[in-house]
């Protein structure tokens, strides 16, 4: 009976989000969307398509993330957003990081990229433009990935800090404790292989046309560079995310090396108390703040 009621729910809510599509104006831009990936289909191998397309999506929308946060420290009015302000950046610690970046990406990122191809052979998974879904699908897919890695990376990342293997593993990660936006996948080869696995979690459980690839590749990148950032941006859209941890939640972390474990929600540390040192913080802050007023 209550599994018959869930799939009402989900029925009614899935007809309620295609009318509300049905009442947005056509984008503009889906047309030459339309064109250009049909002329990547008919100009480009599956194979070149998985493995050197989603290459190239990656390292563009990386290093393009990571742009506003690397362009703040230049700019004067931004110091104010800056979290922890007397650990500013360093050009040696900015250059260290992207020399082991680009190693992750090329030694470590790019063979299990190239299992793309042959992971979307096996399980069939379409590439053509008539079977791409809807947005609001996509985006429920994407969350969808983001519950899966978040999950996965909380109980990962928490074991990483187990004092007996804390110092082989994850403390490079931790070699900056002021962290910046670049510095999202700094971490030793073995890190990135653990916690990496949660991201292929949900692809694998999920994926059912290419674009969702590329789509989570995107919303994971925003979210990791974001918390990373190392600055409070008051206006930030992401902190409308219901549950969404943020910049301060996973600065804390970086300051402390202890507690908020979670990626991208904060329900984990909540269930678990792990971010109890965490709201101590927030709520001996807000009273520093009533003070200075």
């Amino acid at each position: 009976m209550a599994t018959n009621e869930s799939i009402g729910i989900f029925s009614s809510a899935s007809l309620a989000v295609e009318y509300v599509d049905s009442l947005l104006p056509e984008n503009p831009l889906q047309e030459t969307f339309k064109n250009a990936w049909n002329y990547m289909l008919n100009n480009y191998t599956k194979f070149q398509i998985a493995t050197w397309g989603s290459l190239i999506v990656h390292e563009v929308l990386y290093f393009l993330f990571c742009l506003p946060g690397f362009l703040f420290q230049f700019i004067p009015y931004m110091k104010k957003y800056k979290i922890q302000k007397d650990k500013p950046e360093t050009w040696e610690n900015q250059w260290k990081c992207f020399k082991v970046l680009l190693f992750n990406h090329f030694c470590i990122q790019l063979p299990l990229i190239c299992g793309t191809y042959y992971f979307t052979e096996y399980f069939n998974i379409p590439y053509d433009w008539e079977r791409m879904p809807r947005w609001y699908l996509l985006l429920a897919r994407c969350f969808g990935c983001a519950v899966i890695e978040d999950t996965w990376h909380y109980f990962l990342h928490r074991l990483l800090h187990h004092k007996r293997i804390y110092k082989y593993i994850h403390k490079v990660h931790h070699e900056f404790q002021a962290p910046f936006g670049m510095e999202a996948e700094y971490a030793h080869p073995l890190e990135t292989l653990i916690l990496g696995t949660g991201f292929f979690i949900g692809i694998m459980l999920l994926c059912d046309h290419v674009i969702l690839l590329w789509a989570w590749v995107t919303i994971r990148l925003i979210e990791t560079i974001d918390v990373h950032s190392g600055y409070d941006i008051p206006l930030n859209p992401l902190n409308l995310i219901p549950f969404y941890a943020g910049s301060r939640h996973h600065d804390f972390h970086h300051m402390n090396f202890i507690g908020n474990y979670a990626s991208t929600f904060t329900w984990w540390d909540r269930i678990f108390g792990t971010d109890s040192q965490f709201i101590a913080y927030i709520e001996k802050m807000k009273k520093i703040e009533k003070k200075t007023e």
